[in-house]
C-alpha cells in the first residue's frame, strides 16, 4: 500500500469518509474479520452465506482502523456504493502511482499457479516481488495483491482467472500489465464457457488489453494462443516445443520423475533441473523464463532460480515417500489436460520404483455436456498407460471404457471407502490422488500419508 489520508482514499473510491484512520505502507486489507490485525482495513463484502457488515464491530474490536462499507456503521468507515468496485478503483490508482513497478499478468487453462510460483523464485532475487497468494486470481484477489505493493516493490505477479467473458478484461484494466502471458487454452471450465473458442476469447482479453510497449508472452501448445493479439504495438515472445519458439527446451530427460533440460533463449543455453514433479512442468518453466527474460533477467540467473525452486503451493504434484510408498498428491484441481499429465507422471515413477501404480481419481468439474466423454477418455488413458489399479470416486464414467484385462478398476461412492484399500498397498507402490478441488480428495491424500508415516514409525521402534 502507499501512504494516504482517509479523505484521499474516500475520494479515489468515490465514497465518503466518517472518522479518522492512519493508512500507511503497512496497511493490509482483510475481508475476514477473524484475520484482522491492528491497523488493518476491513472490507465488508456481502457473500452468498454472510454479509461482512455483520462483522464490522468484530473487525473493529480486533484492531481494524477502518471499514469499507455500503451502508453506515458506528465505527470509522468509508461509505461507498459497491465495496468490490471501490476496491478496484483504489487498486488501479495505486498501480498508476507506482510508476516503476513492473506488473505481470498470467492466465491460461492450466499452470497459472505453478508458473507464478516459478516466476516468483526468479524475480525475488532481482528485487522486492509481490505475488498472488495461492490461486487468488479473481476480482477480489487481483486488487488485494496490487494493494500489497509499496514504492519499494519492483515486481507484482498477478494470476488472472475467469468465470465469465469480460472478467480478464476487467482485471487487465485494473492492473495495466507490463507483461501479459497466456499459457494454454484447454478444457478447464468448458462447462462454464461452452467451447474452447470462448475460453480462448476470454483468455485473450489479457493480450488485447495490453498497452503500447508491453510484452505478450504466448504458449504454442494449442491453436488459439499463438494467434492472440493486441490493437496496441506490443512485443511478442513465444515459448514451447518448436525450434521456432523464442524460448524452448532441448535435450529433455526425466530423472526420478523430475524434468532436466537445456533452457534455450536466442543463442544462449543453460542447463535446468526442476525440483517439481513431472515433464509437463517444462512448459510452466519456459513460461516463467520467457517472462523473466522479457524483464531483462539473464538466462544464467533464470536457469539457476528454476533449478533451485521448490514447490510453494500445496496439493499440486506434491511428492512424499514413507514406509516404501510413494504418494503424488495433486488434489488441488483437475481438468482433462492436467489429469493426463499426472497419469503420465504416475506411470513414469512406477517404472522407476518397480512397484504397482494406483490412481485414485475423483470428478473433474465444469466440463459441461462433454463431461461423461472426458471422464471416459481419462479412464481409457489409465488403461493405455498400464496403470495397475484405478479407483474411481463418485464418477462411474471413468470405468465405461476400461479394459479389465489391462487395469483393475473399481467404483467407490466416497473417498472414505478408500480407507479399506490401504492394507493392499505394498512397498514400492506409487499412488496418485487427483480430482477437482471441491471433491476434497486432499483428505484422502492426507490419510494415506498419515497411515504410511504411522506404519514407518511403528516399524522403527
Amino acid at each position: 500500500m502507499i501512504d494516504m489520508k482517509i479523505e484521499q482514499m474516500a475520494q479515489i473510491m468515490q465514497g465518503s469518509a466518517r472518522g479518522q484512520a492512519e493508512i500507511t505502507t503497512k496497511t493490509i486489507f482483510q475481508f475476514d474479520s477473524r484475520q484482522i490485525n491492528s491497523g488493518d482495513i476491513f472490507l465488508a463484502l456481502k457473500g452468498e452465506k454472510a454479509d461482512g457488515h455483520d462483522f464490522v464491530s468484530d473487525a473493529s474490536a480486533r484492531g481494524a482502523s477502518l471499514s469499507i462499507v455500503n451502508r453506515p456503521v458506528p465505527t470509522p468507515h468509508i461509505l461507498v456504493g459497491d465495496v468490490l468496485l471501490a476496491l478496484a478503483k483504489l487498486a488501479a490508482y495505486v498501480r498508476r502511482e507506482l510508476k516503476d513497478l513492473k506488473v505481470i499478468g498470467i492466465t491460461g487453462s492450466q499452470g497459472k499457479t505453478t508458473t507464478k510460483d516459478l516466476l516468483f523464485s526468479i524475480l525475488k532475487a532481482e528485487g522486492e516481488t509481490v505475488a498472488s497468494i495461492g490461486s487468488f486470481n479473481n476480482e477480489l484477489g487481483v486488487p488485494l495483491t496490487l494493494l500489497r505493493c509499496t514504492k519499494e516493490s519492483k515486481y507484482c505477479i498477478l494470476e488472472m482467472g475467469a468465470r465469465n467473458s469480460g472478467d480478464i478484461a476487467s482485471l487487465t484494466a485494473i492492473a495495466s500489465p507490463d507483461v501479459g502471458a497466456v499459457l494454454k487454452v484447454g478444457n478447464a471450465h468448458i462447462g462454464q464457457f461452452g467451447s474452447q473458442e470462448m475460453i480462448a476469447k476470454t483468455k485473450g482479453e489479457l493480450i488485447a488489453g495490453l498497452q503500447s510497449g508491453a510484452v505478450a508472452v504466448l504458449g504454442t501448445y494449442d491453436s488459439f494462443t499463438p494467434k492472440m493479439d493486441s490493437a496496441q504495438k506490443v512485443k511478442r515472445v513465444t515459448f514451447g516445443d518448436s525450434p521456432k519458439c523464442d524460448v524452448r527446451a532441448a535435450d529433455i530427460e526425466a530423472r526420478g520423475g523430475f524434468a532436466h533440460f537445456d533452457l534455450v533463449i536466442g543463442s544462449e543455453r543453460q542447463a535446468v533441473g526442476l525440483q517439481i514433479l513431472g515433464l509437463h512442468q517444462i512448459s510452466n518453466a519456459l513460461a516463467a523464463a520467457a517472462i523473466a527474460n522479457a524483464l531483462d533477467v539473464g538466462v544464467s540467473r533464470i536457469a539457476t532460480a528454476l533449478s533451485n525452486h521448490q514447490s510453494i503451493s500445496e496439493w499440486r504434484m506434491e511428492l512424499s515417500e514413507a514406509n516404501g510408498l510413494t504418494l503424488i498428491n495433486d488434489s488441488y484441481n483437475a481438468n482433462p489436460e492436467s489429469m493426463e499429465a499426472a497419469l503420465n507422471v504416475l506411470a513414469l515413477l512406477t517404472q522407476e520404483k518397480g512397484g504397482r501404480s494406483w490412481a485414485f481419481l475423483g470428478q473433474m468439474h465444469e466440463l459441461g455436456d462433454n463431461s461423461d466423454q472426458m471422464h471416459e477418455e481419462i479412464g481409457k488413458k489409465v488403461a493405455d498407460l498400464g496403470i495397475d489399479y484405478l479407483v474411481a470416486i463418485k464418477s462411474k464414467s471413468y470405468l465405461s471404457k476400461i479394459d479389465s484385462s489391462l487395469t483393475s478398476a473399481r467404483y467407490l461412492s466416497s473417498w472414505e471407502e478408500s480407507l479399506d484399500l490401504f492394507r493392499e498397498f505394498n512397498p514400492g507402490d506409487v499412488i496418485l490422488v487427483k480430482a477437482s478441488r471441491a471433491e476434497g480428495l486432499d483428505e484422502l491424500a492426507s490419510a494415506i500419508k498419515a497411515k504410511a508415516m504411522s506404519e514407518q514409525e511403528g516399524e522403527s521402534k
